[in-house]
This record gives structure tokens, sequence and C-alpha cells, in this order.
């Protein structure tokens, strides 16, 4: 008998761990926290301002093409951190920025800004978040999320372990549906490159009008990409089915491959399977900075801590920006980058014993106001810092989302890295909302897609 209630009772406590937050925490949201989580507060020393709503929908020019001008464009750096300084500096700074000096001390720099609270949310989107933190529960260990309807975003508004953290970037808005045109580089170490140009769309179950409710349960997202450029790659294209739980259901994704003209599952397309011709500088679970299921990794939530994090990074996003001027040797070119003083979330993942990565170690840090990953530390096997990746971010004011600008992945080994998510050259910004369709993300769909 009291074998049986004590097995009860830890049940019990194992079911108050994985539940959602009281109404009486929820009730933070808003008044105390920001409506997405964050502390309203600003710090001690002022250095970094008290949320009050973010920066307006028309805090900028708009271009023809749907690029935004620079809210602070006349701002001047505060400082500039170099090989010289940065000991000074290092409190604030993760092991993979302080590694870049090492590795780069006469070219790689961070120039610090004052810093904003840029982000807002649509009013939808925090009565989903309030939705989501009085509701959401979750499962499997903490890989699946239960009562997760309607707009899905923001699972965990008020966080109690690491995945929780983590499941918020996976799980923030992207403004509903999502199409952009971007170019991806693997430099050499000299700094050459061949551009490789993707069409991608990401589509949520909630903004498809013809979805089946009872196929797009498990499902979080659609996602389909199309490289159009170089020729040799052109005409390739990925589907994803990203689900919420991928124990329970893992991902689903196709590949049509234009030399063969067919369309085959890709189970590699996932965990620590190779990116998209990313020349092995990249896995699967690196896109987006992470992406994908959380499931073969312990996440430890250390806590809180201010760093110098990419932000606001619209100069590096000018249209009138050439590739070249942002690609360069060993790292991009650091100048056209802005770093500000921001709270951050600090989450440290360990492959399980039963499991197995070629990222033994993810050491990340994901901004509070936007819950986006901002910097990852990678660890191999031997528990050497190998990769180190930064997502220079922008807040789309006109559009109330915020988004990466450019994701970046420096293996400090090869001397190589991965610049991703470029558009300074193409046709248009980003579109939001466009009208997506049931039948485009099936895997007949594929074909059509694909161009010789």
């Amino acid at each position: 008998m009291r074998k049986t209630i004590a097995v009860l009772a830890l049940s019990l406590l194992a079911a108050h761990v994985m539940a959602a937050v009281s109404p009486e925490e929820a009730a933070k949201l808003g008044t105390t926290l920001t409506p997405v989580g964050a502390e309203k507060a600003g710090n001690a020393d002022g250095s970094i301002p008290a949320w009050t709503g973010g920066i307006p929908k028309n805090a900028g020019a708009v271009d023809s093409k749907g690029f935004l001008a620079d809210p602070f464009a006349s701002e001047k750096p505060l400082f500039v951190i170099t090989a010289a300084t940065v000991d000074k500096y290092k409190d604030k700074l993760s092991d993979g920025q302080v590694a870049m000096f090492k590795r780069y001390p006469e070219t790689y720099k961070i120039p610090v800004y004052p810093s904003h609270r840029t982000v807002n949310l649509p009013a939808d989107i925090y009565e989903s978040i309030k939705r989501s933190a009085l509701n959401v529960k979750a499962i499997n260990d903490g890989n699946g999320l239960e009562n997760f309807t309607g707009n899905r975003y923001y699972a965990f508004p008020i966080p109690k372990n690491g995945v929780e953290v983590l499941w918020n970037h996976i799980t923030r808005y992207h403004g509903g549906n999502l199409r952009r045109i971007i170019t991806q580089a693997t430099p050499q170490t000299n700094g050459s490159y061949t551009p490789i140009r993707f069409e991608e769309e990401v589509a949520v179950p909630q903004a498809i009008p013809d979805i089946d409710p009872a196929k797009a349960a498990n499902v979080l997202s659609y996602f389909k990409q199309s490289v159009t450029a170089p020729a040799r790659l052109a005409g390739n294209v990925l589907l994803v089915h990203e689900t919420l739980d991928q124990v329970k259901e893992p991902r689903l994704a196709w590949i049509y491959n234009a030399g063969q003209r067919r369309v085959r599952r890709a189970p590699q397309v996932s965990y620590d399977g190779p990116g998209t011709a990313s020349d092995g500088l990249r896995t699967t679970d690196n896109f987006d900075m992470f992406s994908g299921a959380p499931d073969r990794y312990d996440w430890k939530l250390v806590g809180k801590k201010e760093m110098y994090i990419p932000y606001n990074s619209y100069k590096l996003d000018s249209p009138t920006l050439k590739y070249d001027d942002i690609i360069k040797a060993g790292h991009i070119n650091q100048d056209l980058t802005r770093y500000e003083l921001h709270r951050v979330w600090e989450v440290v993942g360990t492959v399980k014993p039963s499991e197995r990565h070629i990222y033994a170690k993810r050491h990340m840090y994901i901004d509070e106001d936007s819950w986006q990953v901002a910097l990852v530390d990678h660890y191999d096997g031997r528990g050497q810092l190998w990769r180190v990746a930064e997502g220079h971010a922008q807040f789309y004011y006109d559009h109330q989302v915020p988004a990466y600008t450019v994701e970046t992945l420096y293996d400090l080994i090869a001397g190589r890295y991965i610049a991703l998510g470029m558009k300074n050259e193409e046709k248009s910004s980003f579109v939001f909302g466009f009208a997506a369709k049931a039948a485009d993300y099936t895997p007949a769909a594929l074909r059509a897609e694909g161009v010789r």
C-alpha cells in the first residue's frame, strides 16, 4: 500500500512538473512580464531598457521590394570589441565568440550599439500566448506538446526547464505563412564561394483554409524549399511536414531530384543529416539555428544572463549591398553587423547516453523578447568547441515579425563557414501571409515544383 501511494505521489509530482502554469502566473503576462514572457523591466544600470511596447509598424520606410529602412541608421557604436579588448568583455560573450577572436584576431570584431527592445507582436498572437501558458503541457519527456490548439505559438511563455525554453524558439511566430527567396554561401578559406539560391515557403495549418484538421493535428508547419541556382542543383525540391511530437510521429520529408525526376522519402533530413547544399558545414537541425525534434538531448536550463548578441541587423539586410560585400574570408564582414546587450535564456543540451549526434553538446543563448536563438556553441564528442553559430536578427516592424537576417555557422577547425538567409540582391524581401492550399504541400506537388 505504501509503495502504491509513493508511486502515485511521484506520478502526481511528474504531472505537476510538466503541467501548464497557474492562472496567477499567467496573469504576469502583460504586467510584470511582457506578453511573450520576457522581463518588462530594464536592468540595473539602464544599459538594457525597459520594454515599452516595441517599435511601431511605421518605424521606417518600406521600399518597393519590401526592404525595411534602418530605424537606427544614425547611431554609432558605443564601442567595438576586438582581440585586444576581448578579455574585458568576456563575461557578456559566449565561449564561441571569444574563440572567434582567437581564430581571427586581425579581422573579427563585435561592434556594440545602444540596446533597443524592438519586438512586438499582433494582439491575436498575444492572446494565443496566454492560452498556451494556461493549457499547453509537455508530454513524452518534454519531446511533444499536448493541448496546443488554435494559433500554435510560444508553447511555454513562462518556462520551467530547458526543453520548454527551446520549444518557445521552435514554436515562435513567423508571421503566419512566409515566402522568401534567399542565398546561402559556403566560402572556401580564401573567401571564394558559389551562391546557392533557394525559394522557400513555410505554411502553418491554422492559415491553410482547406486543410484536413485530422491530418494536421500533429503538424506544426509545412516547409518547402526549391533550389534555383547554381544550374547543377536547380530543380531539386524538399518538402517537410514538421510534427509537434516527433517521437510519436517523426518528421516527414520528401525530395524531388531533378536529375532522376523522382520523388523519394528523405529520412536523412533530420537531426545531424547534412543540410541542403551545405558542403558538410551544417546539419539539418542547424537550420533556423535549431529545428526539429529535441529528443536526442537532455536540456538543462542554466538561467538568464546579459550578453552581447546580434540584434536589429538592418544594415546587414540593406538592398544596396552585394553578397560580395558580406562574404569575406573566415567570417562575414563584421563592419556590417550590429550587437546589443540583451537578456538571454541560457540552455545547455547534452546528448543522451542512449542517443548519437555529431554535436555532443550545444550551448544555447535565446533572446528573451523574441524567443529566437541568438548564439550557439557546438562541441564535438571529445568536448572540443567546434562550431559557433550567430543568428543576426531584425524585427520586421511593418508586419510585427522577428526573424533572422543571416544565420552564420563558423567551423573553428576547418576555418570555413556557412552563411544562410541573405536576400540583398533578390527581387523581394520576405512575403508574409500568402494564400496557401493544402495540395501544395503533398509529395504529388513536388514534381510540378521542380525545374531543370
